[in-house]
């Protein structure tokens, strides 16, 4: 059956309210919480809150990694087709694994292994191995994966009506993960370097492992003690409420292209990363021509770069990310609550093709930050979030599988294109910054054509038309 085809009405395995306790009204502050529902929400923000701040903790330091590396930026773009080629073998592995397992030992599993490849990191690096690109790949592949199948988790768990009033609590913890990790490394890597944050990364997705089991057995439990009526997406697969047997079926490719509704969010995925990785290229190239105009072509390579820089992108992802925690806990609720997820789809492409246009005419960095921290604002927090909900009426199989294809292959093919645009660009063409900001707006309008397409059809899909 296609993830079309499953429709969900408003309450449909909507667990009955009960009383609503001190932590029901206090989350109750950023949006509409039932009684009953805040401990898992909590332990949800949580889980995603330690998981953003080992994934910042590990983003921070990959830039100083890669950019010092001859030809930086340049090589940062290009590691993007290595990526999605080892996603393409990846991504049905991970489909393969979801049908033999539990969801638990999926998502458990996948996060042990990433943190052995922490651990081997480091040893490598001690071992005085270069693993600046290598390691700029894995973090590109973690970083989609282990937040795939946790936002899939979250969405296998709660129901549409569900998913729209508590999705916000999960994405704040999000933006308080990556505001804490950026921070952390942005002002302990001049004194550090950036290799001890690998341990410290690894030390916290173990944590996470333990609050996913939490949410798992609080959940299980739940559901056994007041068996519900099975959400649209169980019903379709004969699965009882909260499920927690092997995704059976096909892999996460098959679904996607035999399904309009999600290649249409694989399309989305791929355009709008295509122009966000554009505009990292044009901040990253920015940066690393203005350094060297400061510091000398000598400095080019050493140390001091990596802190330079390093401090440079720490700085500029705190502050992403704190404008990204105040919108997602005081705006994304309310905008999904009163215009819902087919307004909030377009709000992204809209602040972006301003920032382009402008940056286009105006190529300084100050302004190109400016850009940049407006754009990956709403990014990180409305449109993560409702790019997550449009998961919601979807079966539990194009939630673990299709999402995880969409949300890894997809998003890294887009690196692939934007790879393409800054060789074409920058070998041929002779492109600036600002020409490269000219091609992201030419992008954004068929963004927004997709973005239209994909909010009629979820309208339809959740059953709320």
């Amino acid at each position: 059956m296609t993830a079309t085809a499953i429709t969900e009405t408003k309450d449909a395995g909507t667990p009955p309210a009960g009383p609503k306790g001190l932590l029901d009204r206090f989350l109750g502050i950023f949006t509409d919480v039932h009684g009953g529902e805040g401990v898992t929400a909590l332990l949800l923000m949580l889980n995603i809150f330690l998981l953003l701040a080992a994934y910042y903790l590990l983003k921070t330091i990959r830039e100083p990694l890669i950019l010092s590396v001859p030809g930086g930026a340049e090589v940062k773009s290009y590691s993007a087709a290595a990526t999605a080629g080892l996603l393409i073998l990846l991504v049905p592995l991970y489909s393969a694994v979801a049908s033999r397992v539990s969801r638990v030992k999926l998502i458990n599993g996948v996060t042990l292994f990433f943190v052995a490849c922490l651990v081997a990191f480091f040893a490598l690096n001690r071992a005085g191995v270069p693993i600046g690109i290598a390691f700029f790949i894995w973090v590109g592949i973690f970083s989609l994966m282990v937040i795939a199948q946790l936002w899939a988790f979250a969405a296998d768990i709660y129901t549409v009506e569900q998913g729209k009033r508590l999705f916000a609590i999960v994405g704040f913890g999000a933006s308080l993960g990556a505001i804490a990790g950026s921070f952390v490394t942005g002002q302990l890597v001049k004194s550090f370097g950036p290799y001890p944050f690998m341990l410290g990364a690894a030390a916290l997705l173990g944590v996470c492992m333990l609050l996913t089991t939490m949410v798992h057995l609080r959940e299980k439990h739940r559901r056994e003690a007041a068996p519900l009526a099975p959400t649209a997406g169980e019903a379709a697969e004969g699965a009882k409420g909260g499920s927690d047997e092997p995704v059976t079926g096909r892999s996460g490719f098959a679904l996607v292209f035999s399904d309009h509704y999600l290649l249409l969010i694989a399309f989305l995925m791929l355009l709008y990363n295509l122009v966000n990785t554009n505009g990292e290229y044009i901040l990253g190239k920015t940066v690393v021509v203005l350094y060297t105009a400061t510091h000398g072509a000598a400095a080019t390579g050493g140390l001091d770069e990596k802190k330079v820089i390093g401090e440079f992108y720490g700085n500029y992802f705190t502050l992403v990310n704190l404008i990204s925690a105040a919108i997602q806990a005081f705006v994304v609720s309310r905008v999904l609550k009163r215009f819902g997820v087919r307004v909030a789809l377009l709000v992204l492409p809209v602040v972006a093709m301003a920032g382009y246009v402008s940056m286009a005419f105006v190529p300084l960095l100050s302004f190109i930050r400016g850009a940049k921290i407006a754009e990956n604002s709403v990014d990180y927090s409305l449109q993560n979030t409702t790019r997550n909900a449009l998961y919601l009426p979807t079966s539990r199989e194009a939630k673990y599988k299709a999402k995880q294809a969409n949300d890894t292959f997809f998003v890294r093919f887009g690196d692939v294109l934007s790879a393409g645009v800054v060789f074409a660009g920058t070998t041929w063409l002779g492109f600036a910054p600002k020409h490269f900001a000219l091609v992201n707006a030419g992008l954004i309008v068929v963004w927004l054509v997709l973005a239209v397409a994909i909010g009629r059809r979820f309208k339809r899909l959740s059953g709320t038309a």
